[in-house]
């Protein structure tokens, strides 16, 4: 185990790196927390929760809401939960997003930490203190940047993910090492995904090595007004497309880097298109998809990277070297139109 701090505008995190879910007792007591989960991950690792307040949650995106919001805090009155309370939530990037919103609203703000336990959580929803939920088709359109207490990395609990779950978290890592690490890049490229499935020694440090990536890029700039923009390249078409058509994250994202790569080969003459595409197809996710795009536009006018008649759409100059581009709405859905 490698355990770090990591300082940031207001607080500092602490990461438990290559740990044990084991761990935990000893970095927050039973008596002072209350964990929040869903109903697949109590159902894998109930015993794991032994001794703890738990509240449990319905499973996927779709509850990712107010209504489950108000749910968590009639239970928090009902335990008793007051200032003293840490909430941890144990589970993927819903769970970690919704825990993440309760501990800053109820009673104006408690603590909370997170043990990731889907791979997309482990290497991205967990970091960075971006808290929230949707409203209605609308990704993430209400929340907070509030970074949790610590990150609890425990690789083994992903043995018991779906296969489309791992393709789901490796979306994410492939976005990482087309906007910041070609070296990784080339390790995807190297590897399959079965290699990471059965070798918890590689999976355990490309977790680490995502982690810090990212957690590097918010330090640098934790409310988004520059570089922490490079980490949605994918997410803006993406994320139109995401609770539209009911896709898993990391498939939205999938379809999203390729329409990015495309426009990144018309405006800054990307070369490396091909290359993109093998390794999204290498971890089994989507390159193409049919939507409807002038639902999609509706969808992206709503986009928190908007402004204006302009949104802040993420092109890649080249792997590993990922840029901020301002382009209008207008060009940005000729463009699509024309593929």
């Amino acid at each position: 185990m490698t355990q770090q701090t990591f300082n940031f505008t207001n607080s500092s995190v602490n990461y438990f790196f290559d740990a044990s879910i084991s761990l935990l007792p000893q970095i927050v007591a039973p008596v002072h927390a209350i964990i929040i989960t869903d109903e697949n991950v109590h159902r894998c690792h109930a015993d794991k929760m032994i001794g703890y307040k738990t509240i449990i949650i319905p499973a996927g995106e779709i509850h990712k809401n107010q209504h489950t919001v108000n749910s968590i805090i009639e239970q928090l009155i009902a335990l008793e939960a007051d200032r003293k309370s840490t909430l941890v939530g144990i589970g993927g990037g819903v769970v970690t997003d919704i825990t993440g919103y309760v501990a800053s609203v109820y009673m104006r703000g408690i603590a909370f930490g997170f043990v990731p336990t889907t791979l997309l959580a482990m290497v991205d929803a967990s970091i960075g203190g971006k808290n929230g939920i949707d409203v209605g088709i609308y990704k993430n359109m209400v929340g907070i940047i509030r970074q949790p207490g610590f990150l609890l990395y425990d690789v083994t609990l992903l043995q018991t993910l779906p296969s489309e779950e791992w393709s789901n978290g490796f979306a994410e890592i492939i976005k990482h090492a087309c906007i910041k690490d070609a070296s990784m890049f080339a390790l995807l490229q190297q590897h399959s995904l079965l290699d990471f499935k059965t070798n918890n020694v590689l999976l355990a440090d490309l977790v680490e090595r995502n982690a810090r990536l990212k957690t590097q890029v918010v330090q640098a700039d934790e409310f988004e007004t520059g570089e922490r923009k490079l980490l949605n390249y994918g997410h803006t078409l993406g994320h139109a497309l995401e609770n539209e058509y009911q896709l898993m994250h990391g498939q939205a994202v999938a379809i999203g880097m390729v329409y990015a790569g495309i426009i990144s080969q018309q405006l800054l003459q990307f070369e490396q298109l091909p290359e993109l595409l093998e390794v999204i197809e290498q971890y089994q996710l989507p390159t193409n998809g049919a939507f409807d795009l002038s639902r999609a536009m509706e969808v992206l006018k709503m986009d928190k990277k908007r402004e204006r008649t302009n949104i802040n759409y993420i092109l890649l100059q080249q792997i590993g070297k990922g840029v901020i581009h301002t382009l209008p709405l207008a060009q940005v859905e000729t463009i699509i139109q024309q593929l």
